[in-house]
């Protein structure tokens, strides 16, 4: 039990092969030098948490181009792990190959479907090189290398590149320099029971929230209006089917403010009074 435990401290999971922006993210949340558990599925980060094999998991939920990560929506309801932090990488698609392989040579690329739609400039400037859709960005990168292809590259991060030893023939290929992922570092409960977060006055907060109201006319206006009465800023609003009720949905939200402060208690007691459910997600340091 003892070794487990000094494992679970160490490892943070996330979705993807080593070199994945996910990593990246979970550097940025928890230092350079963190012990990461890559992750096959977005649902196996949550299940690597709830069956101890990791201390906390690192989860993708918007990028700036391709929009929210849904599934991600709905296993945060459903697996109850409360949101400690967040943080967001900028995307930089970098075209990498084997040592031995120059440009020219290049007639496939590999990687995510999004990574590539999100370089199509690249790809509309050199007709002769074909878009091959893989499961992972890192994890195309991995193979490319490990198989020693000679006339195929990947599209990945520039750790990916330093983790499986290729080489980056172009750097930055994406279409939009301002591509961004927001990242979501969950903990389990009895973690940020023990260990409540330390920040100074000058942080700000954020708090996520899930909400389902009844289907009927303004409904969704007056639950909304439980933060405009008291000048909580709203910076997102998402919402999801409710599952065995068709043409009805669950609203995640995140508003600026502490969960615990008076004004935000005030709104929720508000909301609650609206809601036929409601559940606090986290409430966590507003990153940059």
């Amino acid at each position: 039990m003892s070794a487990r435990r000094k494992q679970t401290k160490e490892l943070f999971a996330f979705q993807g092969e080593r070199g994945a922006f996910s990593q990246e993210a979970a550097q940025q949340l928890m230092g350079p030098r963190v012990e990461v558990l890559p992750c096959v599925r977005f649902e196996d980060m949550f299940r690597a948490l709830k069956d101890g094999r990791a201390a906390g998991a690192v989860v993708p939920i918007e990028n700036t181009l391709a929009g929210t990560v849904h599934e991600n929506y709905d296993h945060l309801l459903n697996f109850e792990f409360p949101i400690v932090g967040e943080t967001s990488v900028r995307i930089v698609h970098n075209l990498i190959a084997p040592k031995n392989v120059r440009f020219s040579q290049l007639r496939r690329v590999y990687s995510h479907p999004v990574a590539l739609n999100q370089c199509l400039d690249f790809f509309t400037k050199y007709p002769q090189i074909e878009r091959v859709p893989y499961y992972d960005t890192a994890g195309s990168v991995k193979m490319v290398i490990e198989e020693g292809l000679t006339d195929a590259a990947a599209i990945g991060s520039s750790i990916a590149a330093e983790i499986y030893g290729g080489r980056i023939l172009k750097k930055s290929v994406e279409d939009d320099r301002r591509n961004y992922t927001r990242f979501f570092l969950i903990r389990t409960p009895e973690f940020a029971a023990a260990h409540p977060i330390r920040a100074n006055s000058r942080t700000q907060w954020k708090t996520t929230l899930v909400f389902s109201v009844r289907n009927i006319p303004g409904s969704l206006f007056r639950a909304l209006s439980a933060f405009a009465l008291r000048d909580l800023n709203l910076m997102r609003i998402e919402s999801r089917p409710l599952r065995g009720k068709p043409w009805e949905y669950l609203f995640y939200v995140d508003f600026v403010g502490r969960v615990d402060s008076p004004v935000a208690q005030n709104a929720l007691n508000h909301l609650k009074e609206l809601a036929d459910f409601m559940r606090v997600l986290g409430c966590y340091p507003k990153g940059a």
